[in-house]
C-alpha cells in the first residue's frame, strides 16, 4: 500500500493556495500517524525540487487521494486516466456537478460541500508554525538624488533575499489616500499596522521612523550611494541596523542585521525607543518663531 497525495497545487496549470496546501499537509500528517506510506505531488512551478506528477509513476501507488478545492475540470479527469489502476478518493472537495466525470471518476468522495451537509474544511485542523510578520516598505525612485541613486540594484538584491526568507511579508506604502482601500487613509491607521509587525524592512526614511516609533525593530537599507537620508536618520535615531547601498551585493549584510532585529537585544533596543533629542526640530522652529514675537 502506497498513497499519492494530490490537489490543485499538483497541477502545472493549477494554483497553490494556502488552504489547499494546508489541507494536503493535514492528509499527510494523518497518513503518517498510522504509518501509511505516501508521497505528495507538487507542481514544478510551486516546488521545483519536489516530486512532480510526471515523475509519479502510477504503478508505484495503490491509492490516489485528491485533496481540497473543486472536483471538476480536465486536470482532475486526467488523474482518473493516468492513475486508473489506483483506488481514487477525493476528500475535502467542493462538488459543483455530481454527474461530472471528474467527480464520478473517484471511487469515494468525502466532500466538504455540494453533496450533503457541509463539513469543516481540512485546513482548520492543519498544523502550522508561526513565522515572523515583516512589513516591507520600498522608496520610490527619488530622482532628486541624481546619479547617486541605486534603487534598482538595491531593491533587486533585497527582493531576492526576501523571497527566500521564512517570514510573512506585508507590502507597506507610507503614502496615504482617501480613495484606495489597499492603502491607509490616516497616519493612525498606518501606525496601527506597524505596531502589529515583528520587524520592518525598508529603504524609506519614514519606514524606519514609523517602525521605531512603534517599537518594532527595523532593517534599514539606504538606496543612495555614499549615504542619503536613511543613513542620516538611522544616526539621528541611534539605530544600528543599517545596510548601505554599497553593501547590498552581499546578502550576508541583510542576514546579520535580520538576525539581530529578531534577537532579544534587537527587540529590546527597539522597544526602549531611545531617540536622543527626538523633538529638536520642533523646538528649533518654535525658538525661531518666538524670537521675533512681540512681548
Amino acid at each position: 500500500m502506497r498513497v499519492l497525495v494530490t490537489g490543485w497545487p499538483s497541477f502545472v496549470h493549477g494554483e497553490a493556495t494556502a488552504g489547499d496546501v494546508m489541507s494536503m499537509s493535514r492528509v499527510c500528517d494523518a497518513l503518517a500517524s498510522v504509518e501509511i506510506p505516501h508521497d505528495t505531488a507538487w507542481s514544478p512551478g510551486f516546488r521545483s525540487d519536489a516530486l512532480h506528477l510526471d515523475d509519479a509513476d502510477a504503478e508505484r501507488y495503490s491509492h490516489l487521494v485528491f485533496v481540497c478545492g473543486p472536483a471538476h475540470g480536465e486536470q482532475v479527469r486526467f488523474l482518473h486516466e493516468r492513475y486508473a489502476n489506483c483506488r481514487r478518493i477525493a476528500v475535502g472537495v467542493s462538488i459543483l456537478d455530481p454527474a461530472d466525470a471528474a467527480v464520478t471518476g473517484f471511487h469515494r468522495v468525502l466532500a466538504r460541500d455540494g453533496l450533503s451537509t457541509a463539513r469543516p474544511d481540512m485546513a482548520v485542523a492543519a498544523s502550522t508554525v508561526t513565522v515572523p510578520v515583516v512589513g516591507v516598505a520600498f522608496a520610490p525612485g527619488q530622482a532628486e538624488y541624481g546619479g547617486a541613486r541605486r534603487h534598482r540594484s538595491v531593491h533587486r538584491a533585497l527582493t531576492c533575499w526576501l523571497r527566500e526568507l521564512d517570514c510573512a511579508r506585508i507590502p507597506l506604502d507610507t503614502r496615504l489616500t482617501p480613495d484606495d482601500w489597499r492603502r491607509c487613509r490616516t497616519p493612525d491607521q498606518l501606525e496601527s499596522v506597524f505596531s502589529r509587525l515583528d520587524a520592518v524592512v525598508t529603504t524609506r526614511l519614514h519606514g524606519l521612523v514609523l517602525g521605531l516609533r512603534a517599537g518594532i525593530p527595523v532593517l534599514a537599507v539606504d538606496p543612495i550611494a555614499g549615504g542619503g537620508k536613511v543613513t542620516a536618520q538611522a544616526g539621528a535615531l541611534n539605530w544600528p541596523a543599517l545596510v548601505h547601498a554599497e553593501q547590498t551585493a552581499d546578502a550576508g549584510a541583510f542576514e546579520y542585521w535580520w538576525r539581530w532585529c529578531l534577537s532579544p537585544d534587537g527587540r529590546e533596543r527597539a522597544r526602549r525607543r531611545e531617540f536622543p533629542a527626538a523633538d529638536a526640530l520642533t523646538q528649533d522652529l518654535l525658538g525661531e518663531l518666538l524670537a521675533g514675537w512681540p512681548a
